[in-house]
């Protein structure tokens, strides 16, 4: 891989030379080192700490690097040795450092458990390797969801022979904020809320299908039992360029300036756009690619771009915006002085139409359509436009071919349990992809969901075949769309250890979709050492109503597969004719449509009596929530459950059950939500009557 990273570096430092890509170069930002001495040791000390924050409003407590959100930039020159101490200065927490996109020894990759030991409350750690390439990078936690709260920062590295001459440049991290703590965010997740849609106006609703005249639709989604798009799963608070919602970097007019952007966002896409015109892609994920005009670009989580703006010649401000790929907010970078050349966001997605997505699948396998899309008002990745300075090519002869072995992995998920996976398996079910010392590995991903996903591999490079053949460009972090596949392919050619590759969605590499690419010749009793907080983590999650005429709700707790269950139904309209019925309960995922459950229920309703239960709970056409269970005494007892948003807050619900004992019985009702905790009910039941009161989730 360090051949082609020095390839491409000295092509495309030859091809702006004969060509006069760049006019001239005027001194970079003074906060840029790039006359530091080659090969060299260069030395940082970072301080990982807790700081009461208020950076959307609300003071919370955040996790900064050296003081800051986020931390300093590191820079350094292509043949430098890298020596960073890194210090833990939280009073309860474990932290860590991985060093995202560069070759490193695996000891310092910095993946808690599978490559290096986390650094204690109190303790440092020296992390020290050489830069062995040239590019945009960052660093971050991969501790918990520490990443979510502030521990990441940004990387440059000068090449040892100038690649691209341009007037100035500067470094923009993005990022997401959320005011909830991030455990708090997996909780609702996990919980199948609808309250991150409702919050930003984009949970589907019978009343908004309707206004869109696409009720034809809505009901064919739910017909076929795929729950309700959307394009991101978490409502943020804020989004941030280098810390801010708003802030302003030096230009001077008529300068070429190279933006270094990196998404540090835990969960969110951006769209980005100049208001000074096109922007000019230079470099992908630390690589030089020929240049390439766009006018908005679409980055995911963990991806580096290099772009350049060119400013008006007559003094004036630029906007260049990073809008979030669900338009639920943005982060603005203004460059220069003087009137200010407003940059705009895209048109939001028509989230009850599934031809976007269809788009993006198409996108993902046919470089004609690619680059269409990648051209779009709301483009995808603009992987159809890439292409490398130099030949990448793994496979030359038939030798190399005998090398290759090939892969299909399929994203897989379950939106409302939020279960993310390969292949249908979380990390903590299915860990290892074994891999020989020198093979080719070409691996096809399949997008089994509607959402995107961020694949990223450590301490590797890949080709993205993506139809430029021999010129592919090399990535370690690429964008599946959803119903879409990409296929990469690399050489098994670093240290023969354990690497990490995940989803770059914090929350769902948190929920099980990542693996460990495990280098045969360990040992045959090498197991990955693996976090024990991915590996099935547990929720305990509370759902429930207080109403004039009965409560009843649940609670539950998740681990893995497996749901333990506290269910009950009480009528409280009279003390005389209390009517309550409690199960406890197991119940085992098996997947998305399909459970199984085994209890005990306690009863006095009339003709009933105490008893043991099993049965299975399946999801119908429609959404519709079935469970079927027969008792220790013969009976049987059939549920039915649906719920339909109404609007964006009013929801209307209903639950029937036959029981082959107690007969018959039913609820329906509205709901409206007042906030993520609570809300209002109303309901008619055909034992307790008709009733009002609060509905909570905890």
């Amino acid at each position: 891989m360090y051949r082609y990273l020095q390839l491409c570096a000295q092509a495309a430092a030859a091809m702006l030379v004969l060509t006069g890509f760049a006019s001239r170069c005027a001194d970079p930002d003074p906060s840029v080192q790039v006359n530091a001495p080659h090969d060299s040791v260069v030395e940082y000390d970072l301080r990982i700490g807790a700081e009461l924050r208020a950076p959307a409003g609300k003071r919370v407590t955040a996790l900064t690097i050296n003081g800051g959100i986020p931390g300093p930039t590191l820079f350094f020159t292509e043949g430098d040795t890298a020596r960073i101490t890194v210090h833990n200065t939280l009073d309860f927490q474990d932290t860590s450092l991985h060093w995202h996109g560069l070759l490193v020894p695996n000891a310092m990759d910095g993946v808690p458990f599978l490559t290096t030991p986390s650094i204690p409350p109190g303790g440092s750690r020296v992390f020290e390797f050489p830069i062995r390439q040239s590019g945009t990078y960052w660093y971050h936690s991969h501790t918990g969801l520490q990443e979510q709260r502030g521990v990441y920062g940004s990387i440059v590295i000068q090449p040892r022979i100038p690649d691209v001459q341009v007037d100035r440049e500067h470094v923009v991290v993005l990022s997401d904020w959320t005011n909830e703590h991030p455990k708090e965010v997996m909780r609702t997740l996990m919980r199948g809320s609808e309250w991150y849609g409702q919050r930003k106006g984009t949970a589907q609703s019978l009343l908004g299908a309707w206004r869109r005249g696409a009720l034809g639709e809505y009901f064919r989604r739910e017909g076929a039992r795929m729950p309700a798009m959307d394009v991101s799963d978490v409502a943020y608070d804020a989004f941030f360029a280098n810390g801010q919602e708003r802030s302003r970097l030096e230009a001077l007019p008529g300068e070429r300036v190279m933006l270094r952007i990196i998404n540090a966002g835990a969960s969110s896409y951006f769209h980005l756009t100049s208001a000074a015109g096109p922007l000019t892609i230079v470099g992908a994920d630390g690589t030089r690619v020929r240049p390439v005009e766009v006018n908005r670009l679409l980055i995911g989580m963990a991806e580096t771009y290099d772009v350049i703006i060119t400013m008006p010649a007559d003094p004036r401000s630029v906007e260049f915006r990073a809008a979030a790929q669900d338009v639920s907010g943005y982060a603005s970078v203004l460059l220069g002085e003087g009137e200010l050349l407003e940059a705009t966001s895209p048109e939001r997605q028509n989230l009850y139409t599934m031809k976007a997505s269809v788009l993006a699948g198409i996108e993902s396998v046919n470089p004609e359509r690619g680059a269409a899309a990648a051209t779009a008002d709301r483009p995808f990745a603009p992987y159809a436009l890439l292409e490398s300075m130099e030949p990448t090519t793994l496979v030359l002869d038939e030798t190399d071919e005998k090398r290759v072995r090939e892969i299909t992995l399929r994203l897989t998920g379950d939106m409302r349990r939020y279960r993310w996976g390969f292949d249908g398996k979380t990390l903590g079910e299915d860990a290892v992809i074994p891999v020989s010392a020198g093979e080719i590995l070409r691996i096809e991903l399949v997008n089994d969901t509607m959402m995107h996903h961020p694949l990223h591999l450590h301490g590797h490079f890949f080709r993205l075949l993506n139809g430029k053949g021999e010129y592919s460009p090399m990535k370690h972090t690429v964008d599946v769309p959803p119903m879409g596949k990409r296929v990469i392919e690399w050489v098994a050619d670093e240290e023969a250890k354990d690497w990490f590759f995940h989803c770059h969605l914090l929350y769902h590499m948190d929920a099980g979709m990542a693996r460990v690419f495990s280098y045969r010749g360990q040992g045959t009793e090498h197991r990955p050492s693996l976090d024990p907080k991915l590996i099935d983590p547990t929720f305990v999650l509370i759902n429930a109503s207080v109403q004039s005429h009965m409560t009843m709700g649940r609670v539950m707790a998740m681990k893995g597969r497996n749901d333990f269950i506290a269910r009950w139904d009480v009528g409280t309209r009279s003390a005389e004719h209390e009517d309550r019925e409690v199960d406890l309960a197991w119940s085992r995922y098996l997947n998305k449509n399909l459970s199984t459950i085994l209890g005990y229920r306690f009863t006095n309703v009339h003709g009933a009596a105490d008893r043991a239960f099993g049965g299975v709970r399946y999801r119908l056409p429609y959404l519709v929530q079935s469970e079927l269970t027969l008792d220790e005494r013969g009976d049987a007892r059939l549920t039915l459950q649906k719920q339909y948003l109404l609007t964006t807050r009013l929801a209307a619900f209903a639950t029937g059950e036959y029981d082959t004992n107690t007969y018959t019985e039913w609820e329906a009702g509205l709901g409206w939500t007042l906030s993520k905790r609570f809300g209002l009910v109303a309901s008619e039941h055909s034992d307790h009557g008709f009733g009002i009161g609060l509905s909570f989730s905890l």
